[in-house]
């Protein structure tokens, strides 16, 4: 089975496109994981490991993709 990992903030833009994404993903070709990086930090650094420089993003089997923008990573690290 395929992975998609979501990562999130947990903001409005990726409340909604979390929503989209969930109803669109195939629950019986993806396995489907939600990573809030609000309030799981320390995968930050996976997240960026494998290419995400904001979220929203879907990460379906090692691709990265960005969803609008709700935050770079750097923000919800608490960089300036």
């Amino acid at each position: 089975m395929n992975k998609a990992t979501f990562y999130h903030a947990g903001c409005p833009v990726c409340i909604s496109a979390e929503q989209q994404v969930l109803e669109a993903l195939d629950k019986n070709r993806f396995t489907i994981e939600l990573v809030h990086l609000g309030e799981n930090k320390t995968r930050i650094s996976e997240a960026e490991q494998a290419g995400i420089k904001s979220v929203p993003a879907l990460l379906l089997d090692g691709n990265a993709f960005h969803i609008n923008f709700g935050a770079s990573l750097n923000d919800v690290k608490g960089g300036a």
